[in-house]
Formats: structure tokens, C-alpha cells, sequence
């Protein structure tokens, strides 16, 4: 066993235990923030129900009641909205509606608000995600190979003119903050002040909370563009947010690529199985590479 496998080894093992830990404080912090929220919360509905049932009680039952919340609180985990008539409603599977659900399955965001109702309905998402997904992910690494040829000439423009004054490290921690720098200004910042103004109930926090949320593809479905029935030309609302997840999606990508190609900021390098002789003649590769595309 090489000296290198088994110090990657190590630090695999440490990496673990710190993920752990990592999890462990997360779980924690989300417990002591949401979770007086939550109480709170419960506490209201309760003290809401008890007033509608006082004021109805000629009328209405407890068991009446609850019945009706079910069938709603049902209707709603299946995304169908019970306020006001839901019959003027744009339908959650409307083309527009459809295609902006496909591109959010097949990109892995996933909100989860909108789900097949059907037997069918599952059944087919689960032989168009095992075909669409892997697609996705090959379309969207060559589109990002090709988005990269430009960014490497702005890297080798950069070479051009500060090489003689700066370290190729430098230099490319500098081409990294352009690429953030424009990442951040054109997939979120531009976006979610978009978002705030034409979501009535959001306010920049909250557009920019849905930006992230959806560019890391966490895809939590608390905030969702178009989710209210009675927007205006919802369904081209609709694409043209799914237009910007698969553009940011594709910004994302490139994003990583970029940091990839920088050795030292290549923190998984460390973690992999390799001999010193590997490990060695690959560090030598990749910085003689670098250096000769600066020249």
C-alpha cells in the first residue's frame, strides 16, 4: 500500500467524520431556528380553528371540519389550488405548465409541488427520468466544454498581459472572480430583483433565496415563479423561467469547470486513490500546461 493511498485515506476518513459533524450542526441550527416558528404556527391554525367552529357551530361539526381540510390539505400537496374559484385557475398541466415540470425533473431541482397524479403519470416519469436525466447531463457537459472556449480565451488574454508580473495562481484566482463576479451579477442579483417585482408577495430576499435554491438544485418548492392560479400569461411565465433555470443550470457548470482547472483550489485531489508517482507526474502536467498556454 503507497504512502499516498494511505494518506488519502486519512484525510478521506477526516473528511467523513467532519461531514458528519457538518450535518449534525446543520440539523441543529435548522431545529433551534424553524422550530419556535413552527410552534408558533401550530399554535395559530389551532386557535383559528377553534374561533371558525365557534362561530359555525350551528352548522359544522368538528368532523366536518376536518374532513374539509384533508380533502384541501390533500389538493394542495398535489398542487391544485383551493382559493377563491379554482375553476378560472390556469391548470397545473397546462403545455406551458408541463414543460416547465420536465425540465425541473430532468435537471434533478425537483420542487415537488407540482406531482403525476396518475398511475401512468408515475409510472412514465419514472422510464423518462432514467432515459432524460443521463441525457441531460451529456448535453449540458458538451454545451459547458463549448461555453468554455471563451472563457479560457479571457484567461489567456489575462496571461497576455499580467503573466510577466503576477503567478499563474494569481492569475487564474483573478479570471475566477470575473467568472463569479459576472455569475453573480447576471444569474442572481439581476434575476432576483426580476423575481421580486413580478412575484407581489416576494421581496428581494426571497427572489434571491429562489435563485440559489434552484441554481444548487436543492429544489425545496417553498417559492415558486408563476405558482399563483390567477398570474398573468402564466403559462409563457412559466418557460421563460425554465429558459433561466437551464441557463443558470449551464453558469453553474461552468462555474465548477473553472475551478476544477485550478490545481490548488482542487480540493478533491487529495481525497483520490493514487500513487506518489501519479500524483506527482500529474501536478507536473497540469502547471506545465498552464504555464505554456500563458506564453
Amino acid at each position: 500500500m503507497s504512502l499516498s493511498f494511505r494518506k488519502s485515506t486519512v484525510r478521506l476518513l477526516a473528511l467523513s467524520g467532519f461531514y458528519l459533524l457538518y450535518i449534525v450542526i446543520g440539523a441543529s441550527v435548522f431545529s433551534a431556528i424553524e422550530g419556535p416558528r413552527e410552534r408558533d404556527l401550530t399554535v395559530h391554525v389551532r386557535d383559528v380553528r377553534k374561533k371558525f367552529l365557534k362561530d359555525h357551530s350551528k352548522c359544522l361539526t368538528d368532523g366536518d371540519l376536518e374532513k374539509f381540510l384533508i380533502e384541501i390539505n390533500n389538493a394542495a400537496h398535489k398542487g391544485v389550488s383551493s382559493t377563491k374559484n379554482v375553476t378560472m385557475a390556469e391548470p397545473n398541466w397546462s403545455f406551458g405548465q408541463s414543460i416547465f415540470f420536465s425540465v425541473t425533473v430532468l435537471t434533478t431541482i425537483g420542487y415537488g409541488r407540482v406531482t403525476p397524479l396518475s398511475d401512468e403519470g408515475k409510472g412514465f416519469i419514472i422510464v423518462y427520468t432514467v432515459i432524460g436525466i443521463p441525457l441531460t447531463l451529456i448535453l449540458f457537459s458538451a454545451i459547458v466544454e463549448r461555453l468554455m472556449i471563451p472563457t479560457k480565451v479571457f484567461l489567456y488574454f489575462l496571461f497576455r498581459k499580467l503573466g510577466h508580473l503576477y503567478k499563474v495562481f494569481h492569475i487564474q484566482l483573478l479570471h475566477l472572480f470575473f467568472v463569479i463576479l459576472v455569475l453573480l451579477v447576471f444569474i442572481f442579483l439581476i434575476p432576483a430583483a426580476v423575481y421580486s417585482t413580478l412575484e407581489p408577495t416576494w421581496n428581494y430576499l426571497d427572489a434571491f433565496y429562489y435563485c440559489f435554491i434552484s441554481m444548487t438544485t436543492i429544489g425545496l418548492g417553498d417559492y415558486i415563479p408563476g405558482d399563483n392560479p390567477e398570474q398573468e400569461l402564466r403559462p409563457l411565465y412559466k418557460v421563460a423561467t425554465t429558459c433561466y433555470l437551464v441557463i443558470g443550470l449551464w453558469a453553474m457548470m461552468l462555474l465548477m469547470s473553472v475551478l476544477y482547472d485550478i490545481p490548488e483550489l482542487n480540493i478533491g485531489f487529495h481525497f483520490y486513490m493514487k500513487s506518489d508517482k501519479d500524483e506527482d507526474e500529474e501536478r507536473t502536467a497540469l502547471k506545465s500546461s498552464i504555464e505554456k498556454t500563458g506564453t
